[in-house]
């Protein structure tokens, strides 16, 4: 299994990136992403940082480590800037924090982020139809969310995502290690967000889609 969303601390998780590696390496999973907040106050030393981790680490271990950011909380107008600094400075898969509805995210995040062309726009809330509709088109990614609060929304964007033929993903947005899903988990959040067992599948090629066009250590 693959999971494209977590967090250490070098922003708010708890783990230290080398634990978060070994966790999830010791669940089975094959591929992961550190996808650690980001703004114009701490993008470079954020991207350095896993960089610099994944390429020391990388040579030993079983699981494949992408270093990633997750574009949080900037104004709109900035985001598209951010995710082509981001992928300058080195970073494989760029996350936007979308417009979850349990979170004070500016209005017009999603739009920028699919308008920018973030690789995954994440927990994206009450998305509408004609901004799915350019997730499509753009190729951005839509993810099903494990996390409390941001899953709420969940089925509203699966409902869209059939309609229109948008690419779903799936993310944890582990913070602590009580948020790292048993492998078996994954399958159970996205069928409880209404997918059936044929999306299921179509997403897991989401995933493996994804992560062959990211550079990993």
């Amino acid at each position: 299994m693959i999971d494209l969303h977590t967090h250490s601390l070098l922003s708010d998780g708890e783990l230290l990136p080398e634990e978060l590696v070994r966790r999830y390496e010791a669940q089975g999973y094959k591929a992961l992403a550190i996808t650690d907040h980001v703004g114009p106050s701490n993008l470079e030393w954020v991207i350095e940082s896993l960089l610099k981790l994944c390429e020391q680490i990388g040579p030993y271990t079983q699981i494949k480590v992408i270093p990633g950011v997750e574009i949080t909380y900037c104004p709109p107008a900035l985001i598209p800037g951010l995710i082509e600094r981001s992928r300058s400075l080195g970073a494989s898969l760029v996350v936007v924090h979308g417009e979850t509805i349990v979170e004070p995210v500016p209005a017009g995040t999603n739009l920028a982020a699919i308008e920018g062309k973030a690789d995954i726009l994440a927990h994206p809330g009450l998305i509408s139809l004609k901004e799915v509709e350019l997730a499509k088109k753009f190729e951005v990614f839509l993810e099903i969310s494990a996390r409390r609060g941001h899953c709420l929304t969940n089925g509203h964007l699966v409902k869209l995502a059939r309609t229109s033929g948008a690419k779903l993903v799936f993310g944890s947005d582990a913070h602590a290690p009580e948020d790292i899903p048993p492998t078996e988990m994954i399958k159970k959040v996205a069928m409880g967000a209404g997918l059936y067992e044929d999306e299921f599948k179509v997403l897991l090629q989401n995933m493996e889609s994804l992560i062959k066009r990211c550079q990993s250590f």
